[in-house]
């Protein structure tokens, strides 16, 4: 369960534990598996489908032997629309809903001896279509649903406005993200809860994939009170809200490791951080209460959420080789020496000069 964050990684960071980067890693492809499943090319009439069914999902996007077994497709609808001098632009570009990502259950009795759990993943993939560009855009703060009446010392908790929409707006002919989610893990409590292995809800997700799944992870310890222990691996995430909404997430128990290269501008933004992760603005005294009264008015205070894995990649200007999961993935490896992936981070590093 260490691991999983039940001491928030305490000691397995720096130098990071082996055995940690190897499940950051296995975490990581199930991510690369739903890029690779996705359909990227406009032209095609499947367009922002997945390549492939459910049963044979990643052994095909190249993961034969993860003892895992896909249980839901998940889509998200963007509620945004193209201006209208752009209406007459081809479909794909106004392509609404799209698939984004799958929950799998780990069904192998080697691999749930090893982990200590029956281990259910949510995987998301990152931004792919126009209108999901467009929703990252939509990058000022909204207030959630709050069951609790906001106060000076407990603010509403507030999330990035594109974010939310692509979480919970409903399609044509689907259902909200937020919705096909409350429904599997629903059907996988019932199935697996409180019956023989321990559970585990791992959510992963790398760039909007990763927004989404601190998304995910407040919805499902919120919506379940017997919810099992929920985590977060984020890879080059950006901000998803403020510190209201950090506040309430950790109160709610999820777990997030913020896995960020220091050279990807996209875990810098949507809007700006003022203070130091603990609640308290960077400024002392009244100025300092000022400045943060005034910037919260702006809709653009944010909040880094979670425990930070710093990677390093050396500067450059390819902002996107900086940001890619497969640099992610190889300068994790590269924190170990001795890894055998050790040589290709070096080659991946090098290729972005």
């Amino acid at each position: 369960m260490e691991y999983q964050g039940v001491n928030n990684w305490h000691g397995l960071l720096d130098p990071l534990d082996d055995a940690l980067r190897s499940e950051i890693v296995r975490y990581g492809e199930f991510v690369q598996a739903a890029y690779t499943s996705f359909d990227f090319d406009p032209t095609s009439p499947s367009y922002a489908t997945c390549h492939f069914p459910k049963d044979s999902l990643l052994r095909r996007s190249g993961l034969p032997c993860s003892g895992y077994r896909v249980t839901r497709n998940l889509h998200a609808t963007s509620a945004t629309r193209l201006p209208r001098w752009a209406r007459s632009a081809p479909a794909w570009l106004s392509r609404r809903s799209s698939w984004i990502g799958y929950v799998a259950v780990c069904q192998d009795k080697d691999e749930i001896a090893r982990l200590g759990r029956r281990d259910v993943v949510i995987a998301f993939r990152g931004t792919a279509t126009c209108l999901e560009w467009l929703e990252n855009l939509r990058a000022t703060l909204t207030h959630l649903p709050c069951p609790f009446p906001p106060s000076a010392s407990q603010p509403e908790p507030m999330v990035e406005r594109g974010f939310w929409s692509l979480f919970t707006s409903p399609g044509s002919v689907r259902r909200s993200l937020r919705d096909e989610v409350r429904d599997e893990i629903a059907r996988l409590l019932d199935a697996y809860g409180g019956k023989g292995h321990p559970l585990s809800l791992t959510i992963a997700g790398h760039s909007l994939g990763a927004a989404l799944a601190v998304l995910t992870a407040y919805d499902i310890t919120t919506t379940f009170q017997d919810a099992p222990m929920v985590t977060v691996v984020s890879f080059g995430g950006p901000r998803v809200g403020n510190a209201s909404f950090r506040r309430r997430l950790e109160e709610q128990g999820s777990k997030v490791l913020r896995i960020v290269n220091a050279q990807d501008i996209i875990t810098k933004v949507p809007g700006f951080v003022i203070d130091d992760g603990n609640g308290k603005t960077k400024k002392d005294g009244k100025e300092g209460l000022t400045l943060s009264w005034l910037l919260s008015k702006t809709g653009w205070v944010y909040a880094d959420i979670g425990r930070e894995l710093r990677l390093s990649s050396r500067r450059t200007a390819n902002v996107v080789a900086c940001h890619d999961l497969s640099v992610y993935l190889n300068l994790v490896n590269q924190l170990s020496a001795n890894h055998r992936f050790r040589s290709l981070a070096t080659q991946a590093v090098a290729g972005q000069r």
